[in-house]
């Protein structure tokens, strides 16, 4: 038994290792919740290839959007989707974080590190911070 030992304790090693690196998957650096800079109700999420925009009211969440999207070097393409297909959805990226189009977003990642995401499309310029 004890000559296995080394063998079932690197096959578990291996194991815990493989499976901790799944649990953010594309989204690296990004991973996480980000507060934009100003508010307090608007934050934009980032997990495996999902990302989520939310607005929230005194605390309580009003409007959350899902969406995919995929980073190729300083560059984010992120596609929304609308459940409801509500044209208030739509309104609510594109004029309360002012990302548009709605389904075919590209802005450039200015600034990415632990604490401070800054993305910029078009002279337009949003500034998060780590929530």
């Amino acid at each position: 038994m004890a000559r296995y030992f080394k063998y079932i304790l690197l096959l578990t090693s291996s194991i815990l290792l493989l499976t901790s690196c799944q649990e953010g998957g594309e989204a690296g650096d990004m991973l996480g919740q980000w507060q934009l800079a100003g508010t307090d109700n608007c934050y934009i999420a980032f997990s495996g290839s999902l990302t989520n925009v939310r607005h929230t009211t005194n605390g309580y969440l009003d409007t959350q959007i899902t969406g995919n999207y995929q980073r190729q070097g300083d560059s984010l393409f992120i596609q929304y989707y609308s459940e409801k297909a509500q044209k208030s959805d739509t309104l609510f990226v594109e004029e309360t974080f002012g990302m548009k189009p709605f389904q075919n977003i590209r802005v450039k990642i200015e600034t990415l590190n632990g604490d401070v995401l800054v993305l910029s499309k078009d002279g337009q310029k949003w500034n998060f911070h780590k929530y």
